[in-house]
């Protein structure tokens, strides 16, 4: 872990308990005076605290220091991610969080099951488990759309990944935000509303699964 998350951090003195508590004192046996770096992931900054306490279901910890700090990815990508089953998203996410993906907006598409929920509070748990592992200052936006349409009237310049002559590899510094269908990919409907100058594909005669689609652009427009 390069940092420990409690939402509570910046303050003089610190109190864990429960699953920070279990997880500093019991599973990684911190002692008094053990220094511990935290963040909250709310501003900026790494904070330094000390143990000075230790009982059977808490610990208090004082600040010794602080420094603003950031640790994000040069490039910023936009995923429109089409909803898929959530316990796909689930095991996939981290790895678009450390790769650095800023946002993701979950649509839903013609093509996707209306019975699929996400859960952004269990989304974000697991985020900020990845970016307490990465050292990531921050974690992913995550917001829903009710449809595509909807995502299209409130982002610009918005490329899909689609079958296209022209390879993502052509736009990738130019690409801010992308749309990745889900299985099946796109309505007719919903295609008569992009633009052709913004649609681009792989150089691949394969289909994709959604989540592999992911991975892959993220991978050739962030790393």
């Amino acid at each position: 872990m390069q940092f420990t998350y409690d939402e509570f951090c910046g303050e003089n003195i610190l109190e864990i308990k429960d699953e920070v508590y279990n997880y500093l004192i019991k599973a990684r046996r911190h002692k008094i005076d053990d220094e511990i770096y935290f963040r909250n992931l709310k501003d900026e900054n790494l904070y330094l605290y000390k143990i000075v306490l230790i009982d059977k279901k808490k610990a208090i910890l004082n600040l010794l220091n602080s420094e603003k700090k950031i640790l994000i990815n040069n490039k910023t990508l936009h995923i429109g991610w089409c909803v898929i089953d959530p316990k796909t998203v689930e095991k996939y996410i981290a790895s678009l969080n450390e790769m650095g993906v800023d946002r993701i907006s979950f649509i839903y598409s013609d093509y996707s099951q209306k019975n699929f929920k996400i859960n952004i509070e269990k989304l974000e748990k697991i985020l900020i488990n990845s970016s307490c592992q990465c050292g990531r200052s921050d974690i992913i936006k995550l917001d829903i759309y009710k449809n595509l349409n909807e995502f299209i009237s409130k982002n610009q310049n918005v490329y899909f990944l689609d079958f296209s002559t022209t390879l993502i590899d052509e736009k990738k510094d130019e690409i801010k935000t992308i749309v990745i269908g889900c299985e099946g990919g796109f309505s007719n409907n919903e295609r008569e509303n992009f633009d052709k100058d913004f649609i681009v594909g792989f150089d691949s005669n394969l289909i994709l699964r959604s989540e592999t689609a992911v991975l892959a652009v993220c991978s050739k427009i962030i790393l």
